[in-house]
């Protein structure tokens, strides 16, 4: 699963979580509420993940773009010896 779709189905759980949590109490219903609980803590780690996932891509694209320019940097280098 990619980054986003991580970050937008955890977000979407957490807010699905939220509501039976809070249905859970309106009705008094204890299982219903801590159901919602388990279900919006899975969204927010899912979500969380999501993030994680989407920064290491970013730092890989840093990364990566900073390895060129060093091998460029000393390929001009050795250019510049000879």
């Amino acid at each position: 699963m990619t980054a986003y779709k991580d970050q937008i189905q955890g977000r979407i759980k957490e807010v699905q979580g939220k509501i039976k949590e809070v249905a859970g109490k309106l009705v008094g219903n204890k299982e219903l509420q801590a159901k919602g609980m388990a279900q919006k803590t899975r969204g927010k780690a899912q979500a969380k993940f999501g993030d994680v996932k989407q920064k290491l891509k970013v730092i890989k694209k840093k990364a990566t773009k900073k390895k060129a320019a060093i091998k460029k940097a000393v390929t001009k280098k050795a250019a510049k010896k000879k």
